[in-house]
């Protein structure tokens, strides 16, 4: 690792020690339920549908069948779209795995409204397969400290946080990094003043606000 990457690295550690997934889950399922529900919708609104969701539908056999869905997930954003893919990824879900989430990156992309940030996070979170989810506060945190080009696509900062960062450690500091984002690296009001990577920070607009009067 470089020296930047180490410095990085262990600021985050000292900010954010227990970074972990905030979406509540019980297992692999749920998991992939509510990260599929997270898309541009807070981890907030998420966890206070799927208690209700998951007490009435507990796995894919009974998700598959669900006619309600609007009903229990209309407060979060895409609720309507959202409600079909879940009902379609249980159907392949019932029919392709018996049910159960697969291990596999492959099988888990080809289930519906499931991306590679979402088979990331289930690979990572559910599995302890080592792999490095980028959404979009990782992304925001990866360009302002000089990891990646503001015009890198989600799969280049991924591939790029992948080779500067050791394998073991990509679970922690994914969650570290969107914590970073999430509570300190704003997109709209960052917390420049008061930031220990300041200097690293390659923005030229938040490069201006610690100085400014």
């Amino acid at each position: 690792m470089t020296g930047k990457i180490i410095r990085i690295l262990q600021t985050l550690d000292d900010m954010f020690p227990n970074a972990t997934v905030e979406l509540n889950h019980q297992n692999p399922f749920e998991l992939l339920v509510a990260v599929v529900l997270s898309a541009q919708t807070t981890d907030v609104s998420v966890n206070r549908v799927t208690p209700a969701l998951f007490a009435k539908y507990p796995d894919a056999q009974a998700l598959e069948k669900a006619e309600d869905l609007e009903q229990i997930l209309h407060s979060i954003g895409l609720y309507r779209n959202k409600a079909k893919h879940l009902k379609a990824l249980s159907a392949q879900l019932v029919e392709r795995h018996q049910g159960q989430v697969p291990a596999d990156r492959k099988a888990l992309e080809s289930l519906a409204g499931v991306g590679r940030k979402t088979a990331n996070v289930v690979l990572s979170n559910a599995f302890g397969i080592p792999a490095f989810a980028v959404d979009t506060h990782v992304a925001r945190v990866a360009v302002r400290l000089g990891l990646a080009n503001k015009n890198d696509s989600v799969l280049t900062i991924e591939q790029k946080l992948n080779r500067k960062i050791p394998k073991d450690m990509w679970q922690k500091v994914h969650h570290q990094f969107i914590f970073f984002g999430r509570y300190h690296c704003l997109a709209k009001k960052p917390k420049c003043q008061h930031c220990p990577l300041y200097d690293m920070c390659t923005d030229p607009i938040r490069k201006t606000i610690k100085t400014s009067p």
